[in-house]
This record gives C-alpha cells, sequence and structure tokens, in this order.
C-alpha cells in the first residue's frame, strides 16, 4: 500500500496528452480537454480474470500477503493458460467438510479472519464461496454423469448457524469482500446435488418442491443479511433469484429488475449471478432449466431465463467460469462463436482465469482474448471534457465530462465520484464529492454534468484538477489500489491513484 499523504508533496513529471480549445462565454471562460485512449488492459478493481485458491478445513492453507504480491501485482500466465492476466479479484473457495454436523470452531473462524487481512493488505479484492463438499462419488445411480447421494453437504440448521457465526467477520471485512456466493448448498456449493434441500436431477424427484424451495430461500435470506446491504449475492441459476423473491410459484417469465428498482439495497437488487459452465451447452449445463416446483409443471426455459438475465444483469453483478470445450464452435470468438456477444448481453465482471482454460486458450488462439482482457467489467474511457477555468470560494463550478464506458458492465459496487483540486504552489488538496454513481454508467456514451462548490477558506491560487473514483469503504479510500483508472493515457497518477484531467484553474 502506498502513503497518499505522499501525494501531497509529490507531483508527476507526466502531463496527459491534450489538446486545449478555449472558449470564452458570458458566463466565464472554459476550456475543453480532449483525451487519449490507451488501448492496454487496466487492471482495475472488482473486474477481469480471477485467481482461484481454494481451501479446506480439514486442510487448511491460509493465505499470506508475500505469496499473493507476485500473483497480483505482475502481469503472468496462470495454470495452463496461455494469454498473461493482471488479476485484482481471488475467488476463495472454503469447503467446510469437518463442520457438516457442528458449529465452526474459533480456529477456522480466525483463520478466516487472516486470510481477509491478508487480502487487504495485498491490495485486491474477493469472491468469497462456502461448500461442504467438493469432490463426487460415482456409482450405479440415474444421474446422466453417475454422480451419486449422499452428496455430502449439511442439513439447514447447520448451514444457517454457521452464516450467524460467519456473519461478524463478513461484515466487518465487506471492505474487501467484492462479492458473496451462495454457495452452502449441495457439491461445491452450486445448488443441485444436495442431500438436505431438494435434489432436482434424475436421483431425485427431477425438481425442486416448494419446501424446498422455501428452505433454499431461508439460506439465502440469511446471507442478504450477513453483509451489509451495499453488497450482493450471486446466485448458480437465474430461476434461484425468482423463487427467492416471488417465492416457489414464480414463473419462468418473472419480470426482472428494473433501473427504478436497482440500486436500493433490496433483496431483489442485491442478488447477482454466477454462472458456473459459460457456454458449455445449449442451456449452459442446467443454468437456464426450471427446475419446477410442487405444482407447476415444468416449461422449456432456456430462451425466458436468458432474456430475463440480459435484463436482470445490468444491474447486479454477474461472473463465473467456463467449465467444459463441448459446445464449440458457439463458445468461440466470432464470427464461427459467440463468446463475446454472450459475455456482453450477460453483463459479465469476471471470469476464471484458471478453469476451463481449453475453451479460455481458444479465445487466444482464435484473437478474442485481449477484448475479453479489456471489457470484461467496466473500463471508462475520457473523451472530452469541458471546465471552467476560473471560480472562487462560493461560487458552482460547472463540468461536463464525456466518457464512454467499453466494458460489458458497470461497476456493481457503489463508490463515490470526486473533482481533486490540487494548488499547484502548496500541493494543498480539496477533493469536493460530486453527484456521478459509476454504477449506473453503463455500456456507451455517458455525459457526466456535474456542479461542485470549493469551502469557503480555499485559498487562492492555480489549482491542477483530477477525477477520483476510491472505494467506497474509508478503511480503502486512501489506497490507490482501490481507485479506479480510467483507460487514457497519461492521465493515472499511481500514488494517489487519481485521474489527471489536464486542466488548471484559477481560484481567486
Amino acid at each position: 500500500m502506498r502513503n497518499i499523504g505522499f501525494a501531497l508533496i509529490m507531483l508527476l513529471a507526466a502531463r496527459p496528452t491534450v489538446a486545449q480549445k478555449p472558449s470564452t462565454t458570458k458566463a466565464a471562460t472554459t476550456t475543453t480537454i480532449h483525451y487519449q485512449e490507451d488501448t492496454a488492459d487496466i487492471p482495475n478493481p472488482e473486474r477481469g480474470f480471477y485467481i482461484p485458491i481454494a481451501t479446506s478445513a480439514g486442510h487448511f492453507k491460509p493465505l499470506e500477503a508475500a505469496t499473493l504480491a507476485p500473483l497480483f501485482h505482475t502481469e503472468h500466465r496462470q495454470g495452463k493458460a496461455r494469454y498473461t492476466i493482471h488479476s485484482t479479484l481471488i475467488l476463495r473457495e472454503y469447503t467446510l467438510d469437518t463442520f457438516r454436523s457442528q458449529p465452526l470452531s474459533q480456529t477456522f473462524l480466525d483463520q478466516l479472519e487472516h486470510d481477509l487481512q491478508a487480502i487487504r493488505k495485498t491490495g485486491i479484492k474477493a469472491i468469497l464461496r462456502f461448500a461442504y463438499n467438493d469432490k463426487t462419488k460415482t456409482g450405479d445411480c440415474p444421474d446422466i454423469y453417475k454422480i451419486c447421494p449422499p452428496y455430502g453437504d449439511a442439513p439447514k440448521a447447520i448451514v444457517l448457524k454457521h452464516i450467524t457465526q460467519l456473519e461478524p467477520i463478513l461484515k466487518a471485512n465487506a471492505d474487501v469482500i467484492a462479492v458473496l456466493q451462495e454457495g452452502f448448498i449441495g457439491i461445491w456449493g452450486e445448488n443441485f446435488y444436495t442431500d438436505y434441500f431438494g435434489d432436482p436431477g434424475k436421483n431425485g424427484p427431477g425438481r425442486i418442491m416448494d419446501s424446498s424451495w422455501r428452505d433454499r430461500n431461508e439460506v439465502l435470506t440469511a446471507l442478504l443479511h450477513a453483509l451489509p446491504a451495499d453488497r450482493m449475492i450471486q446466485v448458480r441459476t437465474p430461476q434461484i433469484k425468482q423463487k427467492a423473491i416471488d417465492g416457489p410459484e414464480a414463473p419462468i417469465d418473472t419480470k426482472p429488475l428494473t433501473q427504478s428498482e436497482a440500486y436500493h439495497e433490496n433483496p431483489a437488487a442485491r442478488i447477482g449471478f454466477h454462472n458456473d459452465c459459460f457456454l458449455a451447452s445449449p442451456d449452459d449445463y442446467g443454468t437456464y432449466y426450471d427446475y419446477g416446483s410442487s405444482n407447476m409443471p415444468q416449461k422449456e426455459a432456456n430462451g425466458p431465463l436468458r432474456e430475463y438475465l440480459q435484463q436482470d444483469s445490468r444491474y447486479v453483478a454477474v461472473g463465473g467460469e467456463t467449465c467444459d470445450d463441448a459446445f464449440s464452435p458457439q463458445n468461440d470468438c466470432a464470427p464461427a462463436g459467440h463468446a463475446e456477444q454472450e459475455m456482453a448481453a450477460m453483463h459479465y465482471s469476471f471470469l476464471n482465469s484458471a478453469y476451463n482454460n481449453d475453451v479460455n486458450n481458444d479465445w487466444d488462439s482464435l484473437g478474442c482474448m485481449s477484448s475479453i482482457r479489456r471489457r470484461l467489467g467496466y473500463r471508462f474511457v475520457l473523451r472530452t471534457a469541458h471546465f471552467p477555468t476560473t471560480t472562487a470560494p462560493g461560487r458552482p463550478f460547472e463540468f461536463t465530462i464525456n466518457l464512454e464506458n467499453t466494458g460489458y458492465a458497470s461497476p456493481f459496487n457503489p463508490r463515490p465520484v470526486l473533482l481533486v483540486f490540487r494548488n499547484k504552489s502548496t500541493g494543498r488538496e480539496i477533493a469536493v464529492p460530486t453527484a456521478g454513481r459509476p454504477q449506473t454508467w453503463f455500456t456507451g456514451p455517458i455525459k457526466f454534468v456535474g456542479a461542485v462548490t470549493l469551502p469557503p477558506d480555499t485559498p487562492p491560487g492555480i489549482y491542477e484538477l483530477f477525477l477520483s473514483l476510491p472505494d467506497k469503504y474509508a478503511s480503502l479510500a486512501a489506497n490507490p489500489e482501490y481507485h479506479i483508472r480510467l483507460a487514457n493515457q497519461h492521465t493515472w497518477e499511481p500514488t494517489t491513484g487519481y485521474n489527471r484531467l489536464g486542466v488548471s484553474v484559477s481560484v481567486h
């Protein structure tokens, strides 16, 4: 981590390559800035390819900042990948194999706390998932893949007890939790092969009964309560969200989230998706399948659930992994496949860098990996901006900043947008909040129009102007590794995490 106070006395020599075109109006002299795009893959918080590092309670391997740093502070190849990544996300999966019938131990809770501290020291964020078993048992059973019961998860009472135990740690460390995946139910926490929550496959009744949906909903409600209201939970399939919001009888054509309903910290606005078989089959191995209920007949769901997710995913966290290369060429780059079109339509923010690299490596060899690396999640590019060249304390400083989000999604977690005025003589900084809301900076052009007012005690002088998009949490706000970097040349100031806007303002 870097000391942000150092930025008060240090100015970088680099300056943005911009063209300034002053124009005079009756109100004030304004200047127009044109910015140059940086075409590199920009490492930014809560987006991109993640690195999975799993552990189990029975054979716990703790995270250490010293060993995490080389993985996350350098661009490198991960596992069998033929492509490089510069990751800011870790998928930390915990298999609670020794606690299927008893409370979590204090030792495990301390280990979890230690891991989250190591993640914070490294300057990254975590996607978290808890499950009870990550291994399958084969045998002579009806399941098409011969995955047979017992599956090894835990009963509802144990699950709810564990969530209650985890809640204080999750809330205390929510700053470094990008998103929590529902987990807990079934092998791998993927909500399918389960001993206690309704087996929907051929080993069971072939559908999920109402009582099992209610049990599942109880677990999801407990998880929503275990995190602050500004953090989201990802579920494995769109239907899990439909049943959680509208009950066991919710149909597959349930209405998706709208922009007016989004970002209000209610359950519907806080439930996103993780597709762990992205483009693996026509229905992504059951991701877009109707698992039914007690009384409603099952219907063909691939089309309706895809349409639902396309609309709902615009406002929530979406990520996952590929799991099989059998659905080729559909899972390839265009023109033979539609991998990028699917990521854009479903607003993907992150994917697994290590699995399944039979698919991921095809994206590299077929030519679309560099685009995917750049476009996962958000990617904000400054195009032009208009600023007054003079202002005074107490006077509105009105501005227009034209950006473009060339990524697949907007940021799913809230964060502030600040204009930072730095006195060019003294180095004093004044950070003024704006009304900007990056969660609503969706793919495409963004016209950010605003006004700020400098405090009455602002000293006169010439001030350099910066745009700052720090983390919402005060614990991370001063760490530049948690700031959003704009995809422009010569604007990033790494010691502070500010984006230089290429304009000087006279305050008098």
